[in-house]
């Protein structure tokens, strides 16, 4: 089989398009590259929809703990503890088992057993919690002089903050926000060791990687395949959120403007 046709049949097999049995044997590398790279389809996915829909939350929750109203303050305050507080490798399987009881009340939960929509959720609210607590750090260092300056133009409430608050904000929290998004996209292989099972083989580029580590007993060609992806999709999300951070940063002189610099998570 040529590469052609082997990219023909697998590059879509982890969204049921194309060859529905994975070789058995005799594995060249350009199966291990689309398979692999197949998967990388979930993980986007996952990564894609949790930053976007978590960057909502987030800004609810960072204006949430900063509001010196109780009601709003305390829910988000222990929203963000308990996403930050425990790992997520057991965020995810405590919510597979706990739509796996509710599942059996009402089928509506049934969906949520599935990786598609119960590893996003989970994904979703960590993301958020994370976020919201650097946008709310972001919030507190907003300069004094600049909402002086907001009052003496006579920019108050809701004018105020869509033209000063809130765009300083995203420039202060951005960098830090970049590599949350990262460390976020990096985090979507722990769908793989998670409860959420994959259905009909249709797994994450993890789930493809270990299959041909299992049946080649060589982790040196699969995992470094792997890696090469999300290094590809890393350098991707660099420059897509460099260019936001150049808009953001745009009236400002060069020497002020705020450089994006990668720093590793230790821990999670």
């Amino acid at each position: 089989m040529s590469c052609i046709a082997t990219i023909q049949d697998y590059a879509l097999r982890s969204i049921g398009i194309g060859e529905r049995l994975l070789p058995r044997s005799d594995f060249t590398l350009c199966q291990q590259f689309t398979l692999i790279g197949s998967g990388m389809i979930w993980n986007i996915y996952f990564g894609l929809f949790a930053v976007t829909l978590g960057f909502f939350l987030a800004n609810a929750l960072a204006l949430g703990k900063a509001s010196k109203n109780t009601w709003l303050r305390k829910p988000s305050e222990w929203f963000i503890f308990l996403f930050r507080g425990s790992p997520l490798f057991i965020q995810f399987f405590f919510a597979y088992f706990l739509f796996q009881s509710l599942k059996g009340s009402s089928p509506f939960f049934g969906s949520f057993t599935s990786a598609w929509l119960g590893a996003l959720l989970v994904l979703f609210c960590n993301t958020a919690a994370y976020t919201g607590e650097i946008f709310y750090g972001a919030l507190q260092s907003v300069p004094k002089g600049d909402m002086e300056a907001a009052d003496a133009y006579g920019l108050t409430g809701w004018r105020r903050f869509r033209r000063i608050t809130w765009p300083t904000m995203m420039r202060l929290a951005w960098p830090s926000y970049t590599n949350e998004a990262i460390f976020l996209f990096h985090a979507t292989t722990l769908v793989f060791f998670s409860g959420f099972p994959a259905w009909r083989q249709k797994g994450d580029a993890l789930y493809y990687a270990s299959y041909f580590a299992d049946k080649t007993f060589n982790p040196f060609v699969p995992y470094p395949i792997l890696a090469f992806y999300f290094i590809l999709l890393t350098l991707v999300i660099i420059g897509c959120f460099g260019m936001v951070n150049k808009r953001l940063n745009r009236h400002l002189p060069k020497m002020q403007q705020q450089k994006f610099k990668f720093r590793m998570n230790v821990i999670r």
